[in-house]
């Protein structure tokens, strides 16, 4: 098949979709990807990149089109709406004149924003080309449980605009069973949508203990807790902090974060006030292709998220990570990821936004054996073989746009 990538978000940007083309590319598809100027997450544009300059790339054998756009700064909200449209209106703008070829169908990522899927709908009419809908955000629900939008009129009229683009889109796919059902609300017939989850890159994998010096001596000695990923609102870091209170007088407990994001600073700063420097340790963002091997030199891998309806339906990619990685599991988290969590058998779940309940589960996981945490460990990653393997869910892929190609 000759397929067109349509995505606001490419390399060297660190997103699954750069790993889903790889692995299109590995089976002999011709893949063409339609994308912004990177400048996620540091909100200002990469070296080498600027507003007009290099429209045409290749990553692998794919070749890459790139639309200007406006960067989305420090990430305020009317900065997020000019980067957001900047790519709908540039990629309309730019789409006809880049993409050329004849493709078989189109397909677009949609972590969010859902203006993403303007392009490839406007390729689809003048191309008469198949488009399917990834959907890994869905809206106007986040914007509202982010607080981006609390206006009811303008939550109105996004909900209006993501029915144009449902509507507009041949086979929807959502990352979450709990996806479909909003999806469905939109006048969506079941037999248009699929549950299609993300896998991992296969440089996720289960490091031994020994082959992780490096990251072992980044890290405080003790029972490691790992958090890997984005310091945002969406991940109430005020569950964490507040569990870390509670568990403070326990010398060898530390809960370790990898990452950056909005909320870093105001989380540094709480650490400092609370007194929480022996307990919680921010250890900065760090290249994904070393996470393994953190993860390789923890004890057990956390994930947390709000209690809003929104996140409740919501499964974060780095679930299926940690799954991949053998480790138990600490969740603080509603919904379908507490759901994949507990029938894994992969680790312990509270609820989320629940403090006191995560930090009886951290202690818990650090009073049991070795050998017991080992067996969480082994049990995720069966999991993941079974639901999440990279592998599998190319198969699937493959199935499902060959089913929309051929009508």
């Amino acid at each position: 098949m000759r397929i067109l990538i349509v995505t606001q978000y490419f390399w060297p940007e660190n997103f699954r979709i750069n790993d889903l083309v790889a692995g299109l590319l590995e089976r002999g598809h011709t893949v063409d990807v339609l994308t912004g100027k990177p400048n996620y997450p540091e909100g200002r544009f990469f070296d080498g990149y600027s507003f007009w300059g290099k429209t045409r790339e290749s990553y692998l054998n794919s070749r890459v089109f790139r639309v200007p756009l406006f960067p989305r700064g420090k990430g305020s909200g009317v900065q997020l709406a000019i980067n957001f449209l900047s790519f709908a209106f540039f990629g309309s703008v730019f789409a006809p004149f880049f993409c050329k070829a004849r493709y078989d169908v189109i397909f677009v990522f949609e972590p969010s924003p859902i203006t993403v899927a303007f392009p490839a709908l406007l390729l689809k009419k003048i191309k008469k080309v198949p488009v399917v809908l990834w959907v890994q955000d869905l809206w106007p629900e986040s914007l509202e449980a982010a607080g981006a939008v609390r206006s009811p009129r303008v939550l109105g009229l996004v909900g209006k605009m993501v029915r144009f683009i449902y509507q507009g889109c041949d086979k929807i796919l959502g990352t979450s069973r709990s996806y479909l059902p909003s999806i469905h609300s939109y006048g969506i017939p079941p037999e248009k949508t699929h549950y299609y989850p993300q896998s991992v890159e296969s440089l996720y994998r289960q490091v031994p203990r020994a082959e992780v010096q490096v990251e072992d001596q980044l890290m405080p000695p003790g029972f490691r807790v790992v958090f890997a990923g984005n310091i945002g609102a969406a991940q109430s870091f005020e569950t964490i902090l507040g569990a870390a209170e509670l568990l403070k007088d326990n010398q060898e407990i530390k809960i370790i974060v990898i990452g950056d994001g909005r909320e870093r600073a105001a989380v540094e700063k709480e650490v400092v006030l609370r007194g929480l420097e022996n307990t919680v340790h921010l250890l900065g963002r760090y290249p994904v292709d070393t996470m393994p091997r953190f993860f390789g030199a923890a004890d057990a891998l956390l994930v947390t998220l709000k209690k809003e309806p929104i996140f409740s339906l919501t499964v974060p990619g780095k679930v299926q990570s940690y799954f991949a990685c053998g480790k138990p599991i600490i969740a603080s988290i509603d919904g379908e990821a507490q759901r994949i969590i507990r029938e894994s058998g992969a680790g312990l779940v509270g609820a989320a936004e629940d403090s006191e309940s995560l930090a009886n589960n951290i202690l818990e996981l650090w009073r049991m054996s070795e050998k017991q945490r080992q067996r969480m460990g082994d049990l995720g990653y069966a999991y993941y073989q079974e639901n999440f393997d990279r592998e599998r869910l190319l198969n699937d892929l493959e199935t499902l746009l060959a089913e929309v190609t051929h009508g």
